[in-house]
């Protein structure tokens, strides 16, 4: 058969093709590919003439020419297991079997001199997890690998998560980025609503950024980082179809683009000349779980139902043996979660009226989810490589907001996400080029599950000097309504020199054309806001609100805000062998965005007139130019100095590369969130109305000479009487969004510095690092005083707050958003790994991070982007961040026993949350952060969990020499450990009231968030 009619039955035999997922070799593209490099000594009348790196799985060939001193190159070469084939002048040589990492910038150099023309020595065990191979070239001679491959990766600090570390160590949920906690400074962090973040030392989640296959996953209107999982207790991608992932925690090289603290790149399974299955079931209830806090008290309770189903399948195999191989892969997952909601600031649920009691307790979320990946590779000839991968993301639910909100205020979740890709990797004798096409599609939809009004109540406590007002719970009606997502095209070329004798040069451009859309009107169901502390006959005021707020389509247009971005990324990298001891990781990056919503943006009429200097003097004697944030649609240009150098180095300090030293610095610039910038728009397109009532709120109460502070009258609690209000001829109290035109892009900016030890059977790294992120977005107070002051004379006032009396007449505040969150890190850590292998069938990976952080955020989120408390980001002072706990410890570990029997475990612990509130103190007078680790578990640490698996393997041999069923049993939170996640973060409240019963540091709720108590979960699989 021609190989073109084998290439046409190939493509045809893959369209047929409907299974779902597991098979052997991971794939990668350009970011997080391999690469492998040394020199191979030869008798002097012997030289080595070509080396060929074979894929053991699939036959996959590259060949180069040897340097005359017998140096060999191999760059871009995708994570697997691999063998050399050496070509001397008279006669081959092999190598034994050997595994490249994803990522993996490895080193490895073989002495044929001392064994020429003598017998084969047996095999011995190589190391980072190869298999010891049984093969013979053509002259019978089969050569060992000497030593480790040595690390040549420069200034990186992370890990690689291997696919038995996926398969093996225990998890809650089969989210592959469960196990990214590993790398130093890296948290993996789930609500208690089953969604997950990651993040990296005190960065927002949405500083992350996720590669699968060398595509970026960015979410560029969300602030999940990696797309869908705002808000979604979804998972990424199929956990079958992940081969193995790298973490990076600083200091990657310049392939890497729109991250700024941790970086990860996955790579997924192909199909290999052998067909490989895999299935999965698991299950769990509350039958198999302990009783949450909650349900214990302060009263016992019936437990709330809890199903956890995942399921799936995999399938993967040759179409035509070493030409075409497929892979097709299935998750499912069928979750009812249990979830609490409370009354707010630790308030007790019997100290409510008896009317709403019923409001309290534990309720369960659902939600549904269907992955899909699939892949079809091709080989037409030795230099080519054809690749095309699909991957389909369908969830939906209904979802409680864990905390005040009532069950009815529940949301239905909507993700739906499309990818596919197109690769073709050429290679020739020395230079690769890597050209790949992506499509996206992704929209996140949530949607109010009760339609109707929506109640809010909010207290006030007075301790002392200082008052502390909260919301006690909600009721009603939802609130979120959304549609928001991204769709688009990119195109990708990266190239790889290996011509010049100690360099491997990679130089890359990307451009991406990708339509931003956001629909967001959350008030079209309205809010009515009550204050408990004015007095009413019955003692609890839930008949006059001091607040009313609802959504209506404004004047100024389609409420849907869309954005076609493009985006444009080049970067050139040299890692460059200057001796035998010393690599140098030499890059520069360059990235570009334009966002036409934002530049061509025109300040509408309306807002002009309402904040000139006529109808809004305040502003005259201001501390900043408003008409710094007034665009006219020519005024704003595309931020172009994103300048990214990005320097590493590794020093081996004995020939075998047993120990190093390395480090590294490196800028990296983010991205803007399309979600902060598209609030200037959307405000005045879909405007929150906001009416204030006469005498009804006893903190803030407003004057009636604010145009939108009324009389109340019953007749408001109608949609008649609303569009009553609506036809005022008032704004209605609507904010104000401005942006400045000068705005910038984020960046960080990450030093790091260790060394590295392999005492067999074990790899040690102790580092320190340090990363200081600027220019993160911010929302600022735009209000000022009429003498254009912030803080009144008197230094007890508080901000000038809209709406009300110090904004413009009719409407909210001015909200201006500019460049101004900073962070900043040191973390020093220690690392121990001991890969798994055939010969010492055990892993260990231990990881513990010191870090001291601080930001200027006013609390402990680390989301925040509203600083409302002072005039500008500068006049925030830094301190400790509420982000990051100062110590954390992660241990993972697996080991094979001799019955067919595995057992693993995950062991975490970290300090307690750090709380910090602002608060103002009186006599004297001053305004300030007070911060102070929570009282945690007996006071000692704030969060500690330990999961354990055991598996048992039953061979099928009758049926398949590989063919095996497997029965799994993981507990999780194995010590029951109770995590809670809610604590009194009032620095005045230090005496005991039956409505609060704890005070400052202490655990305010029964609460755990995403903390589950000792669970039990059955799981059996097959595969073959």
């Amino acid at each position: 058969m021609s190989r073109t009619k084998a290439l046409r039955l190939a493509l045809a035999g893959a369209t047929m093709l409907a299974a779902s997922t597991v098979a052997i070799t991971p794939a990668a593209a350009q970011v997080g590919q391999a690469s492998l490099r040394g020199t191979i000594t030869a008798p002097a009348d012997n030289p080595v003439v070509e080396v060929t790196v074979v894929e053991v799985s699939t036959g996959l060939r590259r060949t180069v020419a040897a340097g005359p001193d017998g140096s060999y190159n191999f760059a871009s070469l995708r994570a697997g297991t691999y063998r050399l084939e050496i070509k001397l002048q008279n006669g081959t040589r092999n190598s034994d079997n050997f595994t490249l990492n994803v990522g993996q910038n490895a080193g490895l150099d073989l002495d044929l001199s001392a064994d020429q023309g003598a017998a084969a020595p047996a095999p011995e065990q190589p190391q980072d997890g190869g298999q010891a191979a049984d093969t013979a070239d053509t002259s019978g001679e089969v050569i060992v690998t000497g030593s480790r491959l040595r690390s040549l990766s420069g200034g990186q600090v992370g890990i690689n998560i291997t696919t038995r570390l996926i398969e093996q160590l225990p998890q809650n949920s089969r989210n592959f980025l469960a196990f990214a906690d590993l790398a130093p400074g890296v948290r993996f962090i789930e609500s208690a609503d089953g969604s997950s973040r990651i993040q990296g030392g005190a960065q927002g989640s949405n500083s992350v950024n996720v590669f699968i296959d060398g595509v970026s996953q960015k979410d560029y209107v969300l602030r999940g980082g990696l797309t869908g999982q705002d808000s979604s207790p979804g998972n990424p991608f199929p956990q079958l179809a992940i081969g193995e992932y790298q973490v990076l925690s600083s200091n990657y090289k310049a392939e890497f683009d729109q991250v700024g603290s941790v970086a990860i790149t996955a790579t997924t399974k192909s199909g290999t000349n052998e067909f490989h299955g895999e299935g999965f079931f698991d299950y769990t209830d509350e039958s198999l779980r302990d009783r949450r806090p909650t349900e214990i008290y302060p009263t016992k309770t019936d437990k709330v139902k809890t199903t956890d189903k995942q399921f799936g399948v995999a399938l993967g195999g040759p179409i035509v043996k070493d030409l075409a191989h497929f892979f097709v892969s299935y998750e499912g997952k069928r979750r009812e979660v249990p979830i609490d909601i409370l009354p707010g600031n630790g308030v007790s649920v019997d100290s409510l009226p008896a009317e709403y009691r019923d409001q309290f307790g534990s309720y369960s979320s659902t939600f549904k989810q269907d992955l899909y990946f699939g892949k079809i590779d091709i080989t037409p000839t030795d230099s080519d490589l054809l690749e095309f991968t699909g991957k389909y993301r369908n969830e939906s639910g209904l979802q409680i907001s864990n905390g005040i909100a009532a069950y009815s205020t529940a949301t239905l979740s909507k993700v739906e996400e499309i990818r596919g890709t197109a690769r073709w990797q050429h290679t020739a004798d020395n230079w690769i080029n890597d050209f790949r096409v992506g499509y996206e599609d992704v929209t996140w939809a949530p949607r109010p599950a009760t339609d109707g009004i929506s109640q809010q109540f909010r207290r006030s406590d007075v301790n002392g000097s200082s008052i502390n007002t909260y919301n006690l719970f909600r009721i009603g009606a939802g609130l979120n309504f959304q549609d928001k997502g991204q769709t688009g095209w990119t195109v990708q070329n990266d190239f790889t020199w290996t011509g010049f004798e100690g360099h491997t040069i990679k130089a890359g451009v990307k451009s991406k054309w990708v339509k931003l859309n956001t629909l967001e009107q959350n008030l079209l169901n309205p809010l009515y806001s009550y204050d408990l502390n004015l007095p009413v006959a019955d003692g609890f005021n839930d008949d006059i609100p001091y607040q009313l707020q609802f959504g209506a389509v404004g004047s100024l247009g389609d409420p849907r805000i869309r954005s076609k971005n493009w985006q444009l990324g080049l970067y050139l990298q040299d890692d460059w062998d200057v001796t035998d001891r010393l690599t140098l990781n030499l890059g520069l990056r360059w990235d570009y965005e334009r966002t036409p919503a934002f530049l061509n943006y025109v300040t509408p009429d309306e807002d002009l007139t309402a904040i000139s200097p006529e109808n809004y003097p305040n502003l005259i004697n201001a501390d900043y130019d408003i008409n710094d944030y007034i665009s006219n649609g020519n005024n704003r240009k595309a931020f172009k100095g994103a300048w990214q150098p990005r320097v590493g180095f590794t020093y081996r300090f004995d020939e075998a590369g047993r120990f190093s030293v390395f480090g590294g610095y490196g800028r990296s610039y983010d991205r803007n969130q399309f979600d902060f910038l598209q609030q200037e728009l959307a405000t005045g397109r879909f405007q929150r109305r906001t009416f204030l009532f006469q005498g009804a709120d006893t903190q803030n109460p407003c004057l009636p000479t604010n145009p939108v502070c009324i009389a109340w009258d019953p007749a408001y609690l109608t949609e008649e009487g609303r569009q009553q209000l609506a036809a005022r001829g008032t704004a209605g109290g609507r904010e104000f969004r401005f942006i400045n035109n000068d705005l910038k892009v984020p960046y960080s900016d990450q030093f790091s510095l260790g060394l590295r030890g392999r005492f067999q059977p074990v790899e040690l790294e102790v580092g320190y690092t340090r990363i200081v992120s600027k220019d993160g977005f911010v929302y600022l107070q735009g209000n000022r005083r009429p003498d254009g002051s912030f803080f009144a004379p008197s230094p007890t006032t508080g901000a000038p707050q809209g709406p009300g009396n110090f904004s413009p007449a009719g409407y909210g505040s001015i909200i201006i958003g500019d460049n101004g969150l900073e962070t900043k890190a040191d973390s020093a850590y220690f690392k121990l790994t001991k890969v798994y292998s055939a010969a010492s069938p055990w892993s260990l990976d231990a990881t513990y991070t010191y870090t001291e952080a601080e930001d200027n955020r006013p609390n402990g989120d680390q989301a925040a982007y509203f600083l409302l408390d002072f005039p500008s980001a500068a006049d925030y002072p830094f301190v400790r961040s509420g982000a990051v706990p100062r110590h954390r410890f992660v241990v993972a570990g697996s080991v094979d026993l001799p019955i067919d029997m595995s057992i693993s475990a995950k062991f975490q612990i970290e300090s307690p949350t750090y709380l910090r509130q602002l608060v103002d103190r009186a006599d004297p007078y001053e305004r300030v952060i007070v911060g102070a680790e929570a009282l945690g578990s007996g006071d000692r640490w704030g969060r500690r969990q330990l999961d354990l698996a055991i598996t048992k393997y039953v061979p099928l041999n009758f049926l398949y020499d590989q063919a095996r069923i497997r029965f799994r049993l993981d507990i999780i939170n194995a010590m029951n450990d109770r995590n809670y996640v809610d604590f009194n973060n009032s620095p005045d409240d230090t005496t005991r009231t039956p409505g609060s019963p704890s005070v400052y540091r202490e655990r305010s709720t029964y609460s755990i968030g995403g903390n589950p108590p000792r669970t039990v979960k059955l799981s059996a699989g097959f595969s073959f």
